[in-house]
């Protein structure tokens, strides 16, 4: 199995990256984990309370769960994913059920941030985008996905976000096999990576 991780900022084009690479596979050979389904479970905590935790902070994933189910998966076991609420702040009772792959992608903003899941991936990526860019991109998917408000998204921007990103997660981009600039349509660091992923699946 080829485990790879691909990080960046919020609004970076993560999520495009990975359709860009999933777009030349077979769909049968990929499966994608998400790191926004691995916050921790936060029941305990009133709705309040839970609106107030800084899910841009490492403390708020559950490395040790992630990394698991990754080793699971590379033992060739099924793993149940868990899934989250952007609106509840909470996971839910769902799971996903996900069979291991030839190539797993592991995205998010963190995954480059914990050295014992980091020592999993065969490949690591970041995504780099300009900051105003990411501002505008997690603006339109805040407002339209996740139910917040201009007002609200802005304050976290510049209270978390902002600071949260500087601190944790543009310092990763230094352990990253490759770094993706998404400011356009990058044809030629897509084909390196699916040149690569071709080579060790084949």
């Amino acid at each position: 199995m080829l485990i790879i991780g691909i990080a960046g900022g919020t609004g970076s084009g993560k999520t495009t990256v990975v359709h860009q690479i999933m777009n030349e596979l077979p769909q049968t050979e990929v499966g994608v984990i998400s790191q926004d389904h691995y916050y921790h479970e936060t029941s305990n905590l009133s709705f309040e309370d839970r609106s107030k935790i800084n899910f841009d902070h490492p403390r708020a994933i559950d490395f040790e769960l992630l990394t698991s189910h990754l080793k699971d998966l590379r033992e060739g076991k099924a793993i149940e994913q868990p899934v989250y609420s952007f609106v509840t702040h909470n996971r839910t009772d769902d799971t996903i059920l996900t069979h291991p792959r030839k190539v797993m992608i592991v995205e998010g903003i963190l995954i480059l941030s914990d050295p014992k899941l980091r020592e999993l991936f065969d490949i690591k990526i970041f995504v780099h985008a300009d900051s105003d860019e990411r501002l505008i991109r997690r603006l339109k998917r805040d407002i339209a996905e996740r139910g917040r408000d201009m007002d609200e998204v802005l304050n976290r921007y510049q209270t978390t976000l902002k600071p949260m990103h500087e601190q944790f997660i543009e310092p990763t981009k230094a352990h990253a096999d490759i770094i993706i600039p998404n400011d356009k349509y990058n044809t030629v660091a897509i084909d390196v990576v699916r040149a690569v992923i071709n080579q060790r699946i084949l």
